[in-house]
């Protein structure tokens, strides 16, 4: 059995000593509460869950019912309410480290706590979609219907007429229309990190469909997107994200993985500790800021989580996920980014709430419920324990 270690507060307590719903001791735990997150200096207030309108006896139960769930493979839960942590839960898994240099080797399970930084896979692309709005402001990008090709004056012999079209924002909506086969699995993500130019073997695919005319999902989009981030800001997409956004957020420990062509990975290379990458979802959640400083246009954030692309299931903005949630009949408007593997970050506006699940379902041939941790914390528990809809600051 995967061994959990439950971090609440200042304590570390062993999973095995808890049972789960049907057992009274949890019922007398839970209905005590589990404290408030051990204060870290690291830009967050903390406090109770009940201080921040939620039911205590199921927030508390988060960890516990994690520890029953193996199949979800969970490493880390972060819960924050009206700008305030109220909640971490962290767990021994499987972290995988894209790229693996070994696909599919067998991964080390190692403990988490709240200082250890996890992969973020895709949610990269989401922390780009930010930078690219921090650009637009400051000038370095004009505008969002910019063709994409004007950034890589060197790409001449790909231009044309057709793919000239591809604008900044069908990439930003992964409407570019270019070819990009599921199938194998990860297949294409695996070859445009070992390309020599990663961004010209994005856009010299054939196209596939009108570009905005055709939504499919797309690493390379997102890639692309870091390279004109790159062109446009004239420094590598890291150290644009450490001055932009990462040093305003007090975000001090992270790393961002490269492809082979010594480019960062802009749809994939993040790690960051929960904690943190929960100040992504804040910084959202309030319109561009962190403590008073405006670090993002509001405008851009607006903008981003807007539904560019609509689908019957879901919605997608700028690299980032929007999609309607019922529980108990109550219905909530979630931004939301994912990653592979299983990681989640969710923002409800409508309860000032931001939660990152982290996990470690890492397969290979593209089957499971990767997000299984996450959906299970957020509908199963966050959002039944809200007791007030309306935002208490």
């Amino acid at each position: 059995m995967r061994q959990r270690v439950f971090q609440w507060r200042r304590a570390i307590i062993p999973a095995a000593t808890f049972g789960f719903a049907l057992f009274p001791a949890l019922a007398v735990a839970a209905s005590a509460g589990c404290g408030a997150p051990a204060a870290m200096n690291d830009g967050w207030d903390v406090s109770s869950p009940r201080q921040q309108h939620f039911d205590d006896a199921l927030i508390c139960a988060i960890g516990p019912q994690l520890h029953n769930l193996t199949e979800a493979s969970p490493n880390g839960v972060v819960i924050v309410r009206h700008g305030v942590l109220v909640y971490e839960a962290y767990f021994t898994g499987h972290d995988q480290r894209w790229p693996q240099q070994h696909w599919g080797e067998n991964l080390p399970s190692l403990p988490h706590d709240a200082s250890t930084k996890h992969d973020l896979q895709s949610i990269t692309k989401s922390v780009v979609g930010l930078l690219v709005g921090i650009a637009r402001d400051r000038g370095m990008i004009n505008s969002v219907e910019t063709p994409v090709l004007s950034f890589f004056p060197d790409y001449g012999d790909l231009g044309d007429p057709v793919k000239t079209q591809i604008t900044v924002r069908d990439l930003l909506t992964m409407t570019a229309g270019l070819r990009w086969p599921y199938k194998p699995y990860l297949s294409m993500a695996r070859q445009t990190d070992a390309a020599p130019d990663p961004y010209r073997f994005v856009l010299e695919q054939p196209l596939v469909a009108k570009s905005g005319s055709w939504w499919h999902y797309n690493n390379g989009s997102a890639e692309v997107v870091g390279g004109v981030l790159q062109k446009s800001t004239g420094r590598p997409l890291d150290q644009f994200a450490k001055e932009a956004l990462f040093d305003p957020l007090g975000i001090t420990d992270w790393e961002w993985g490269k492809m082979a062509s010594g480019h960062p990975g802009a749809s994939w290379g993040l790690r960051l500790r929960p904690r943190d990458l929960a100040k992504i979802g804040q910084l959202v959640l309030n319109h561009g800021v962190w403590r008073g400083q405006q670090i993002v246009n509001a405008g851009w954030i607006k903008e981003m989580t807007t539904p560019q692309v609509v689908r019957p299931k879901f919605s997608f903005g700028y690299l980032w996920w929007l999609d309607p949630r019922s529980i108990a009949g109550r219905g909530f408007d979630l931004i939301y980014s994912s990653g592979w593997g299983g990681q989640c970050l969710y923002i409800v506006p409508s309860l000032d709430l931001v939660v990152v699940v982290t996990a470690g379902v890492y397969n290979f041939d593209g089957q499971g419920d990767q997000d299984l941790a996450g959906d299970t914390v957020l509908t199963k528990f966050v959002l039944p324990a809200a007791t007030d809809l309306a935002p208490a600051r």
